[in-house]
């Protein structure tokens, strides 16, 4: 793809996050903080496939390019701020429209970049009206209860389901859920999508890239707050340069035609639910089990390019990862760029620090699951230090009280803010978040390591919530 930076400057293939950070490796300002980002190579590298794997395809399917970029706008006017995030919905808007052209009148690309600007302002405005924090939602977990934070539902106006189509309307509603309040997530959300028409394997698409998109933007934010180029802002953004067009242009029927509605109940597939499932009460730090709501490929099914994302041939025992393998190319690019993020220990962060900040994030978004593997593994990779009492009691205490639990150290401390501030929407994390990280005894390359440790675990996060539920093992009950 081609894109054009701040400057001005087209550049062919550019490395997408590095454009939305305004990072260039010549600059005086951003120059070294694009230098750092290039000791993580596969990171950096596999980040940019995932992105190609989303939006670039060789085979889209019926998952249709225009309705990616339109995903990808709303996601990204969901974030609102005037940073990495409006330069994302600019963006991806333009793709949009670059995607129409041709394919619509202008007419109909100026009501659908209209009606897309309009739902994105109407769900700032109601979770702004309510005054609640997001992400907020409601826990599954009886123990939790106390912490849920109830909020808006969001539902699109019939007159903008018309412009949009019941296809994209319904993917719409699921990304709010997604971007906003995934612990909402249950079973049930996705029977709209399979009313819609919407297959299995659309659904993991659709699932990677809304939460692809959530790590896209925050690594891009963070890296921009890192050289110094912006600052946190509450403001709400509307998609891109069509933003203008009346509505009243909009034409009584949706621009994308071909998108038809599935006909009848279960129209896509049939959502799996677990009535006597055992279900954990609240986040543990011990192993936890996870079923899907969405059919994951057999393990005897799995094709040869299916086989290859994986990575790990064990990983074929995981109803997850044979989910995910649904789109192996996706699966593949967000294997490479986890190992990296929280792996490659080289001039960096410890992996204690890295599984933290995982930690951290997985218990602030309300992924008991998540927060359940990387609590351990904070312990473990804690387990030589000489404070290893500490640090494990530290983590029980994250478990047991949330994100504002004293973690009993400035470092650990610092990047429990910086993971939280990362997490928000819209996006906090700023000047003083880089200040405590560094007076804490961080590297400019170590605090890259937190900032891609905690944006990973905002799509983590995501597809665990809302593609299925933890379970409770039978030795834990």
């Amino acid at each position: 793809m081609t894109t054009e930076s701040a400057a001005g400057t087209t550049t062919d293939s550019a490395d997408i996050i590095d454009f939305l950070a305004d990072l260039d490796p010549t600059s005086e300002v951003s120059g070294p903080v694009a230098r750092l980002r290039h000791n993580r190579t596969q990171a950096r590298d596999s980040a940019q496939q995932s992105f190609r794997a989303l939006f670039e395809p060789e085979t889209p399917g019926d998952f249709t390019l225009a309705e990616r970029y339109a995903v990808a706008a709303f996601v990204a006017g969901l974030h609102g701020g005037a940073t990495a995030a409006a330069r994302a919905t600019s963006l991806y808007t333009d793709l949009l429209v670059d995607e129409l052209d041709g394919n619509a009148t202008e007419t109909e690309t100026n009501a659908l970049i209209t009606t897309l600007a309009a739902v994105v302002s109407d769900a700032r405005a109601h979770v702004n009206a309510a005054g609640v924090p997001t992400p907020y939602g409601v826990y599954r977990e009886p123990d939790l209860a106390d912490e849920s934070v109830p909020g808006p539902e969001f539902h699109l106006l019939e007159a903008q389901k018309k412009v949009l189509g019941s296809r994209l309307a319904a993917a719409l509603e699921f990304t709010h859920l997604l971007v906003l309040h995934p612990r909402d997530s249950r079973a049930e959300r996705l029977q709209p999508l399979a009313d819609a028409g919407w297959s299995p394997t659309e659904v993991v698409r659709l699932g990677q890239l809304v939460s692809f998109l959530t790590f896209q933007i925050r690594t891009a934010h963070g890296l921009g707050v890192l050289a110094t180029k912006f600052v946190p802002q509450g403001d709400v953004r509307r998609p891109g340069k069509h933003a203008g067009a009346r509505q009243a242009d909009a034409p009584q029927r949706p621009v994308h035609a071909d998108a038809a509605p599935g006909t009848g109940v279960n129209a896509g597939f049939d959502v799996i639910t677990y009535p006597d499932l055992v279900r954990p009460r609240g986040f543990v730090s011990h192993p936890l089990g996870w079923v899907p709501w969405v059919p994951p490929v057999e393990e005897s099914d799995l094709t040869e390019r299916q086989k290859v994302a994986l990575v790990d041939p064990l990983r074929a025992k995981s109803e997850y990862f044979r989910l995910l393998a649904r789109d192996p190319e996706a699966l593949e690019a967000r294997t490479l760029t986890d190992k990296d993020i929280f792996y490659n220990v080289t001039d960096g962060a410890g992996r204690a620090e890295r599984e933290l900040s995982a930690a951290v994030t997985s218990r602030f978004n309300g992924c008991v699951y998540c927060a359940s593997v990387h609590t351990g593994r904070a312990i473990a990779e804690s387990a030589d230090d000489e404070d290893a009492a500490a640090k494990a009691d530290a983590i029980q205490r994250l478990c047991d009280e949330g994100v504002s639990a004293d973690l009993g150290s400035a470092l650990w401390n610092a990047i429990r803010d910086a993971s939280v501030a990362l997490a928000t929407v819209p996006v906090r994390f700023g000047a003083p978040h880089v200040t405590a990280l560094r007076d804490a005894g961080l590297s400019g390359g170590e605090i890259i390591d937190v900032i891609n440790a905690a944006a990973f675990f905002n799509w983590a996060n995501r597809l665990m919530l809302s593609l299925g539920e933890p379970e409770l093992p039978k030795r834990f009950r």
